[in-house]
């Protein structure tokens, strides 16, 4: 497992933290460790995903990821 962690803008409320964390659980191979107002930590399989697929979850909930590392 490697581990990533995302710097997200847009989200200002417990709504927007559970909305990215649903669309996180969504991606096969990821398990989310936390999601809180502008950040999303995980571990994912790379065989299973990549970064890039992680943070398009994000996108398509409709928020802004600035960095992941």
């Amino acid at each position: 497992m490697e581990n990533l962690t995302m710097q997200i803008t847009g989200m200002t409320c417990g709504h927007c933290v559970a909305g990215v964390k649903r669309a996180l659980e969504g991606v096969a191979g990821v398990t989310v460790d936390q999601v809180t107002i502008g950040t999303a930590s995980v571990a994912y399989d790379p065989n299973a995903t990549t970064p890039a697929n992680i943070a398009r979850s994000v996108e398509e909930e409709g928020y802004h990821v600035v960095s992941a590392s």
